[in-house]
């Protein structure tokens, strides 16, 4: 309610046109407690089935307004516009065909007092309805993934026996069984050729109903691999939301090991310089994370390599330069490493002038 009703009184801004349905409204200059209204100018544009063989005409209807007050209609329905001292002009077009009067017609009407409705349905406040996120990952606990997770393998899982089940019996056709029955004895067959003594016909009745065959059995197991592909991408993104619960807090503790120590260490810049370092191991975390999270999502990467890599990667970082911070190194002072870079020199000036 508190929304709608501040959306309401900020809808005519002062010298801008607003839009409402078949409505087009301006003020020039508004009162002090918000419901006065002074110049107002309106365009309203209506319809009506005067045309020729039915055909809608539209009326464009121009009111003009010295000045005026707004108030709302008990239920918030209407907003109306309670206008005085105006004229209001009315273009009609010209009657199509042959008629006596063919002309445009143009109507002035002078009023001390009018009103319009406007209709305040478009800026009610609509709630969506949560169910419609109930199936969102985001929205989701981690019981609640854990139990997506294992219905849904247990489904793509049943797929892939399924494709199995249907395909073995033709693959074990020309097979003999592992396990041969010590009891039946397999007899040979004298002819290699499973078709040799049928005739013409019936050979291209078999290879023609066996090619039918095989082209079905390849597209239900296309449509059911694709449904399968569907399925993984869908466990892959759960896997990464459920990941996510973990790597979201322990990212924050890895990132505050590496800043904190950044004040210490870094003794120059003041504080400009440690935030942009922070913010540039922000920048590697974020990228990293976001393409093993992409990996993840491709089924090329596990969930855990994936979502943790970033947090492996950036946590040894965040110890050293703790640790470097509790025992006061200068990792970052730039004289430290003039100071060595000088040594080295005049060290290697030294072996070179003895020898």
């Amino acid at each position: 309610y508190d929304a709608r009703q501040q959306k309401s009184a900020k809808l005519f801004q002062e010298g801008v046109f607003s839009t409402f349905p078949d409505y087009t409204i301006r003020v020039l200059r508004k009162g002090d407690d918000g419901q006065t209204l002074h110049n107002v100018m309106i365009y309203q544009k209506a319809k009506n089935s005067a045309g020729m063989y039915g055909q809608d005409k539209e009326n464009i209807n121009v009111l003009l307004a010295k000045e005026g007050t707004m108030y709302r209609t008990p239920g918030d329905k209407y907003l109306v516009l309670k206008l005085k001292n105006g004229v209001q002009y009315e273009e009609s077009p010209a009657d199509e065909g042959y008629s006596a009067n063919s002309r445009q017609k143009f109507t002035r009407i002078r009023f001390k007092e009018t009103q319009r409705k406007l209709d305040m349905s478009a800026f009610k406040f609509k709630r969506t309805n949560e169910d419609d996120f109930k199936s969102a990952f985001v929205m989701m606990n981690i019981k609640q993934l854990s139990n997506y997770k294992d219905s849904t393998q247990k489904q793509a899982d049943s797929v892939i026996i399924r494709n199995y089940n249907m395909i073995t019996p033709y693959l074990r056709y020309f097979s003999l069984p592992k396990k041969s029955d010590s009891v039946k004895t397999y007899v040979k067959a004298d002819q290699k050729d499973i078709l040799a003594g049928l005739t013409i016909n019936d050979k291209m009745t078999a290879l023609s109903s066996a090619s039918n065959e095989v082209k079905s059995i390849k597209e239900v197991i296309k449509t059911r691999n694709d449904g399968y592909k569907e399925t993984r991408k869908n466990i892959n993104k759960s896997a990464v939301e459920y990941q996510k619960k973990f790597t979201l807090s322990v990212a924050c503790l890895v990132l505050f090991l590496i800043g904190a120590p950044l004040g210490a260490i870094i003794r120059k810049g003041g504080l400009g310089l440690p935030v942009v370092v922070s913010v540039v191991f922000f920048l590697i975390y974020h990228i990293i994370s976001t393409i093993g999270e992409k990996g993840v999502k491709d089924g090329s990467v596990p969930p855990i390599l994936g979502m943790w890599i970033a947090i492996f990667i950036l946590t040894p970082i965040g110890i050293f330069l703790s640790y470097k911070s509790a025992t006061d190194s200068a990792i970052f002072d730039t004289d430290a490493y003039k100071r060595y870079l000088n040594k080295v020199l005049k060290r290697k000036v030294t072996e070179s002038a003895i020898k």
